[in-house]
């Protein structure tokens, strides 16, 4: 009879995990290094996540600062948006967040994680793909509080959760930020307008 699983445990290696995936990738990750680093054994490993992949995507889950989870609250907050305005707001709020150092220094992870998922999508294919889908469903919410229509949420969430992305990975390759939050605004300056032209489902 197995031992049971101890959350606390499981926990704090899910953080040491992601703490050495951000400083070195997932291209050439290997359990016995990985277990070297983290002062256990490639079978304690796969004890408590069962594959390299799903470790992956609960480490990066894990991360309580991640905007995902800061957008949650947001929206789940009393004063939360229900005008274009107020939209508008939540997403430079949300824009923000990818200022903050730590968080910027997981971007280039993320950006390995998907081109490894396009090589391999039976390995990370699901962790970028799964995290935008996230995204997308939050914001189709808020569109519909908008009283815009099921497709009509879901077109304007896929336009900007995937603009945004793009604009977040762009600058990963030259670190010009300030083009990337000037883009960030000017995007919103284009969309904000067509948010305000959707009449109210009766």
């Amino acid at each position: 009879m197995s031992r049971p699983h101890d959350p606390a445990k499981r926990r704090a290696l899910l953080a040491e995990v992601r703490a050495y995936i951000v400083r070195n990738g997932v291209a050439d990750l290997s359990l016995r290094p990985l277990a070297r680093a983290l002062g256990t054994s490639d079978r304690m490993l796969l004890y408590h996540f069962g594959s390299k992949e799903r470790m992956v995507a609960e480490s990066l889950a894990l991360y309580e600062r991640r905007p995902l989870l800061h957008a949650r609250r947001l929206l789940d907050a009393p004063g939360s948006p229900r005008d274009p305005a107020g939209l508008r707001r939540f997403m430079e709020e949300t824009w923000r967040q990818f200022s903050d150092p730590e968080l910027r220094a997981t971007l280039p992870l993320y950006l390995e994680i998907m081109a490894a998922g396009l090589l391999h999508p039976d390995r990370y294919g699901p962790v970028v793909r799964d995290t935008l889908n996230e995204w997308r469903r939050l914001l189709a919410s808020a569109f519909r509080d908008l009283g815009m229509t099921e497709a009509q949420a879901r077109t304007e969430a896929a336009l900007l959760v995937d603009a945004t992305f793009g604009l977040l990975i762009a600058p990963l390759t030259d670190g010009d930020w300030d083009r990337a939050d000037a883009a960030f605004h000017a995007l919103l300056d284009r969309l904000e307008p067509g948010w305000r032209d959707i009449r109210p489902v009766r």
